[in-house]
């Protein structure tokens, strides 16, 4: 037999890549990194389907670490292997059916069984373990793999490997346990959720349960966040890791409310509104958030978080950049309900409108990229009308989602 591996040691970040003096091509990874964890969390709120959530992931890490290789690894205990459920960059044949062991001689067998996250930047000179096939086969040179946790038991590994002669390094690392936290959230709440329409009449109470532990996997993922931001040494990295830590928190507070006002499809959309305006006029003072809405409108509660995240976009940006002295002012937000079964949302201020040339179509901001993407998944229009002050936004969602075929 041979001996159990050595704890496995995270290596340091090379001089060059301390947070108080990153390169611009290393701050715009570490930028992108973060749009790409608030990215994946959005997504998991959504309700995403399991298989979907897999490949997104394994995606969204390979760019975010520049890599060639990642994978979702899935625990089976029969076996005492990890099978590969969803990857990128293999080759075919590899997703679905290729295992490697469990063990703690394996660097996935490691990660799964003691928790601690392994950093192999030298599989050609490993001597903590031995280096599966399936990377040697792939010319493998660097591995990362961190736990993917599930409901009660681990589910699996998430690894990522590239073929180059980099290091990964502590950063990556916590980029990567962001990825597989949202991960392991998203498939927690599922496999809660099977359990709960499996029993729903003998237990409801498991559904508070559930979006409970939703908003705390949340609230941590937010709060990781903040800690990054606070030790990054760089002003814009920290801006835009305090800016994903607030979307997230942002989408936290949303489900909380829509939990706890759902009924099993529908929802009173202005009350479930007022709530969510609620929480964001702190984030947003001295501004005052006016919400005018002449009706209580019926709505689908699956899709009411999505015109929630909507609102929270816009009126955060308004309270940042609407009244730049300091002074505050009215951010309005109107629901009408509209001929043809749709429901018009307008959000406005008085302000000093947007900056020369930009286009809220081709910005390339994180925020307006996600008011995009959630009005196409609503298949809503969006429009900017023509005001002689400030800015004004408008999203026409229809009452219900469109049949599929």
């Amino acid at each position: 037999m041979s001996p159990d591996p050595k704890p496995p040691v995270v290596e340091p970040a090379s001089g060059d890549d301390q947070p108080e003096d990153l390169t611009g091509r290393a701050l715009r990874l570490r930028l992108r990194q973060q749009e790409l964890l608030a990215e994946l969390g959005v997504l998991a709120l959504q309700g995403a389907n399991f298989m979907e959530m897999l490949n997104h992931t394994a995606r969204m890490v390979a760019e975010g670490l520049a890599a060639e290789y990642c994978k979702v690894m899935e625990y089976i205990p029969a076996q005492q292997r990890l099978l590969v459920r969803a990857g990128v960059g293999w080759d075919e044949g590899v997703v679905g059916h290729a295992t490697v062991g469990a063990d703690l001689a394996s660097p996935a067998g490691y990660a799964l069984r003691t928790g601690k996250p392994v950093i192999s930047n030298h599989l050609e000179n490993e001597l903590r373990f031995r280096t599966p096939e399936l990377l040697v086969e792939h010319g493998v040179r660097r591995a990362m793999n961190v736990i993917l946790q599930g409901d009660g038991s681990p589910f699996g590994v998430l690894e990522v490997d590239s073929r180059s002669e980099g290091e990964f390094n502590e950063h990556d690392i916590a980029f990567l346990q962001g990825a597989a936290n949202i991960l392991g959230m998203a498939i927690e709440q599922q496999q809660y959720q099977r359990k709960l329409r499996a029993a729903l009449d003998r237990h409801e109470i498991l559904l508070k349960e559930v979006n409970h532990r939703v908003k705390n996997s949340l609230q941590v993922v937010s709060s990781m966040l903040q800690l990054q931001a606070n030790a990054a040494g760089d002003p814009q990295l920290s801006e835009h890791l305090n800016e994903a830590a607030s979307r997230v928190s942002a989408v936290g507070r949303a489900y909380e409310r829509l939990a706890y006002a759902a009924d099993d499809e529908h929802i009173g959309l202005v009350a479930y509104l007022r709530e969510v305006i609620g929480d964001l006029e702190t984030a947003v003072a001295p501004c005052a958030v006016r919400l005018e809405a002449p009706e209580e409108i019926r709505f689908a509660a699956d899709r009411a978080i999505l015109v929630a995240l909507i609102i929270n976009e816009l009126v955060l940006n308004a309270g940042k950049y609407a009244y730049p002295d300091g002074a505050g002012g009215a951010i309005f937000v109107q629901l009408v309900r509209m001929p043809g079964n749709r429901v018009l949302v307008s959000v406005r201020d008085e302000g000093a409108g947007l900056p020369s040339g930009f286009d809220p179509e081709t910005s390339k901001r994180l925020g307006a990229r996600l008011v995009k993407a959630m009005a196409r998944q609503l298949n809503a229009e969006m429009t900017q009308p023509a005001s002689k002050i400030g800015t004004h936004f408008t999203v026409l969602v229809p009452l219900e989602a469109a049949k599929a075929g």
